[in-house]
C-alpha cells in the first residue's frame, strides 16, 4: 500500500524552502522596553559538552505571539493546535510603498487592490504583509526609524484591514516585518495598539519580525510556524518558514 504521507513529504523536499526567521543574539533590534538578550557559556569543549543559558523576553527575535499577549482569559502559546501552526501563505507586497511612506497603514482598500490583481483571499490562509522591513535589520536604528522629533517611522496593518481579513474573508493569522501589528503613527494616535489587540482578539496568533518576505510569490506557498512549548507562555522566538509552490 502506498504511504500517502510519505510521498507528501518526499513532493514537500523537492519544493524550495525559504527560512522567514532572523537569527538573533544581543546585539539584534528588539522592542524598546525589553533588555538585549544574555546568552551566557554555561560549560565548553574542555567540559566535555557544550552548553548555554539564553536569557530573553518570549517577543524576541522572529516570534510568535499567542492570544493571552494582549487579551486576558485566552489561549496561551501551548494551546494553539499543531495544525494551525501550518497555512496556506498570503504576501502582500507593499515594500515600494514603505520606501516613500514609512508611516502607512494598510487598508481595507489596499486589500481590495490586492485582490483585484491576485484574486481573493481564501478563508484559512496566514496573511504576511511584506514592506521589506527586514531588510534594515541587524540594526536598531533603521529599525525603528526615527525622525527629527524622534518619533518612530514604521508602517503597519490598518484596523479595517484587519477586520475585513478577519471577518469577511475568514483569514487564520497575520505576520510582518516590524516590531508592531500597528503602524508607529497610528500607536502615537491612538495611545494604544488596536490593530494588535484586534487581532489576539480573534483568539489566533500572529509573527513579528518576519524575514526574506520579498522571495515568496503573493500566493500559492505554505507557511510553517514552529515554536517550542514552554508552559502558560505570551510569546515566543519562532522558526518560521515557507515552502513554495
Amino acid at each position: 500500500m502506498n504511504n500517502q504521507v510519505l510521498q507528501a513529504l518526499t513532493l514537500l523536499k523537492s519544493k524550495k524552502w525559504i527560512d522567514l526567521t532572523h537569527a538573533f543574539d544581543h546585539n539584534s533590534p528588539h522592542f524598546f522596553m525589553f533588555k538585549p538578550a544574555e546568552i551566557k557559556t554555561l560549560f565548553d569543549h574542555s567540559d566535555g559538552f557544550l552548553a548555554q543559558n539564553f536569557s530573553f523576553a518570549g517577543q524576541y527575535g522572529t516570534h510568535l505571539d499567542a492570544p493571552i499577549h494582549f487579551v486576558p482569559k485566552t489561549r496561551y502559546l501551548h494551546e494553539l493546535e499543531l495544525q494551525e501552526l501550518v497555512l496556506p501563505l498570503i504576501v502582500i507586497d507593499q515594500s515600494e510603498r514603505a520606501k516613500l511612506d514609512p508611516n502607512f497603514s494598510f487598508s481595507k482598500d489596499d486589500v481590495l487592490a490586492f485582490e483585484q490583481q491576485h484574486g481573493q483571499i481564501e478563508a484559512g490562509s496566514f496573511v504576511a504583509l511584506r514592506t521589506d522591513w527586514s531588510k534594515k535589520w541587524p540594526s536598531q536604528s533603521a529599525m525603528e526609524n526615527k525622525d527629527a522629533a524622534g518619533n518612530n517611522q514604521i508602517p503597519g496593518w490598518g484596523l479595517d484591514a484587519l477586520k475585513f481579513l478577519f471577518e469577511e474573508r475568514k483569514i487564520k493569522a497575520i505576520g510582518h516585518e516590524t516590531f508592531d501589528t500597528d503602524s508607529a503613527k497610528a500607536f502615537r494616535e491612538n495611545n494604544a495598539l488596536k490593530g494588535e489587540y484586534y487581532v489576539l482578539e480573534q483568539d489566533t496568533y500572529q509573527v513579528e519580525l518576519m524575514t526574506n518576505l520579498d522571495q515568496l510569490p503573493a500566493k500559492g506557498a505554505v507557511i510553517f510556524n514552529i515554536v517550542a512549548k514552554p508552559n502558560n507562555a505570551s510569546g515566543f522566538p519562532v522558526r518560521s518558514f515557507a515552502i513554495m509552490p
